[in-house]
């Protein structure tokens, strides 16, 4: 016969029960009863919204950085074609300066009378004027100037200004059939138009 006592054994067993309940929340000790399913309900719907609101705001957050990033770009090609462009015309003002050396070279050539080109003594002074525009040209072209054609050509707006009406049959209206003033361009930019007469029909 056990002499274990009725309280003893009672005791025990609680402590028994106690170590098996170890790490079960309270609530499922007392029955299973938890919170109230509505407010569950209402946790969850509340997390959905949060996640959602999340969800737009990453959205909204990566477009506004391509939009950064797009505009990033678009800076630096800006920057990189305004110095393409300052290397390119950097001798822009300069060349244009020129143009008016080079109208008198052609203007002084063009007043030499022929007997005079003929003579010996005045070949060295028309030949370094020659050399002289001729070096010149040379250095237009390095720098990307370059003449304007005109002659037998169509009238273009973008190079050519006309300045008179010539009365002719031999070519068409608006052919250019003669240039008072040369023009020039550098690189894809105008520098000058040509000053030009063209062609109309005889009245």
């Amino acid at each position: 016969m056990s002499d274990t006592k009725p309280d003893e054994k009672n005791e025990n067993l609680d402590a028994a029960a106690e170590a098996e309940l170890e790490g079960v929340p309270e609530s499922m000790k007392q029955g299973g009863e938890g919170e109230n399913p509505s407010e569950e309900d209402a946790t969850g719907d509340d997390s959905l919204e949060r996640i959602a609101a999340l969800e737009n705001e990453l959205a909204e957050t990566k477009q506004a950085v391509l939009y950064a990033q797009a505009e990033t770009q678009n800076v630096r090609r800006r920057l990189e074609k305004d110095a393409q462009d300052a290397k390119a015309y950097a001798a822009t003002g300069f060349a244009r300066d020129m143009l008016s050396v080079m109208d008198n070279m052609q203007r002084a050539l063009e007043a030499i009378p022929d007997e005079v080109k003929n003579e010996e003594k005045w070949g060295g002074l028309i030949g370094g004027i020659e050399a002289t525009a001729r070096e010149l040209e040379k250095v237009f072209e390095q720098n990307g100037v370059k003449r304007v054609a005109s002659m037998g050509l169509p009238l273009d707006p973008n190079q050519h200004q006309a300045m008179v009406e010539i009365p002719t049959e031999e070519h068409e209206p608006g052919t250019i059939v003669q240039e008072m003033q040369a023009g020039y361009v550098i690189k894809d930019r105008l520098l000058r138009p040509a000053f030009v007469g063209v062609a109309k029909k005889p009245e």
